[in-house]
């Protein structure tokens, strides 16, 4: 039996995996143990409401799946692109000694690397930390009115990120990232190709050679929407695994034209079955259904979620268990 760790680079790779890799069970997120990401707080439950480093205030509501940016007038820090650099005038605290980084590193060195991945997180990528500073009808339109001052604020972002990269593959030494950034709604990226490729491409493109430079081999990217019209340029940034790939990309089509290039996980959509009233059946349908429509190869089953949970108690643990049943059936 392969171990988890080989099973994964099976799959991913074209191989002779010899069941499905399950979820996360392949990769240790690392998450909220860092010293930025401390200082740097979020809500974690409904009812909180936090204001973080970069002046963003951020609210988990009562009976939302999770936390959003507050966009009132009130709230928002960019209201006017042509000022941004008056108002965002500094990011979270990034440099702090290795003796903050114990926690991160202890649970690093905790990892068994032959069976599993150690996973740097990172929370609110390039464009939404765009839309999360000016709210996502401004940040659309502004791309089409005011590109060269979005091209700064893009820049000044995306050094951000390098510097958190820098500390991470300094003290940590992780070997895998899994990286959120959500492109588009249900039915559509947010944008269209060509004005991704112009925006966001080369970004990510110096983000992620970073980490691949610094011992990262492993990049799984979270966005849970419609994004199958990027796929080429999720391949040409350097992302190995999709995360949160919707039924609404026709995953099977895009493992059969992308397979070898990219893996994609998820298909397994949370809006159907992570619900008050969900059942083991109906769990049962999706995941058969999943796991013989995609195959063996490239494909890795998976909640859309962007974490390895589920809202309404037991979807998760329900979905791993149909898995492992496909597995044995399939393999």
């Amino acid at each position: 039996m392969l171990s988890i760790r080989q099973n994964f680079l099976e799959t991913i790779h074209g191989g002779k995996p010899d069941r499905f890799v399950n979820q996360y069970e392949f990769i240790d997120i690392l998450f909220g143990l860092d010293p930025i990401s401390r200082n740097n707080p979020s809500p974690t439950a409904p009812g909180q409401e936090t204001k973080n480093s970069w002046g963003v205030t951020v609210a988990w509501r009562e009976g939302q799946p999770g936390a959003f940016p507050v966009h009132d007038a009130e709230h928002k820090v960019v209201k006017d692109i042509r000022k941004w650099k008056e108002v965002v005038k500094t990011t979270p605290r990034l440099e702090f000694p290795e003796a903050d980084w114990a926690d991160a590193i202890k649970a690093a060195q905790a990892v068994d690397r032959k069976e599993k991945y150690c996973a740097a997180p990172y929370f609110t990528g390039v464009f939404e930390m765009l839309h999360y500073l000016m709210g996502v009808d401004e940040c659309l339109i502004d791309l089409y009115e005011e590109p060269e001052l979005i091209h700064e604020l893009v820049d000044f972002i995306t050094e951000y990120e390098l510097k958190y990269a820098e500390q991470w593959c300094k003290y940590v030494k992780p070997d895998a990232l899994f990286h959120h950034d959500d492109w588009g709604t249900q039915i559509s990226s947010f944008m269209s190709p060509d004005m991704f490729r112009e925006f966001f491409l080369p970004s990510y493109k110096k983000i992620y050679s970073y980490w691949k430079s610094h011992g990262v081999e492993i990049i799984v990217h979270h966005s849970d929407s419609y994004a199958a019209n990027l796929v080429p340029q999720m391949i040409e940034m350097g992302i190995d695994v999709w995360q949160g790939c919707t039924t609404q990309n026709d995953v099977p089509a895009l493992v059969k034209q992308y397979g070898p290039k990219i893996s994609f996980m998820g298909d397994i959509n949370n809006g159907v079955l992570d619900k008050a009233d969900w059942t083991p059946a109906e769990v049962r349908r999706d995941v058969e259904r999943t796991c013989r429509e995609n195959g063996k190869l490239y494909f890795i089953p998976c909640m859309v979620h962007g974490l390895g949970f589920s809202i309404f108690p037991g979807v998760y643990e329900e979905v791993s268990k149909e898995i492992d049943r496909m597995s044995k059936e399939m393999f």
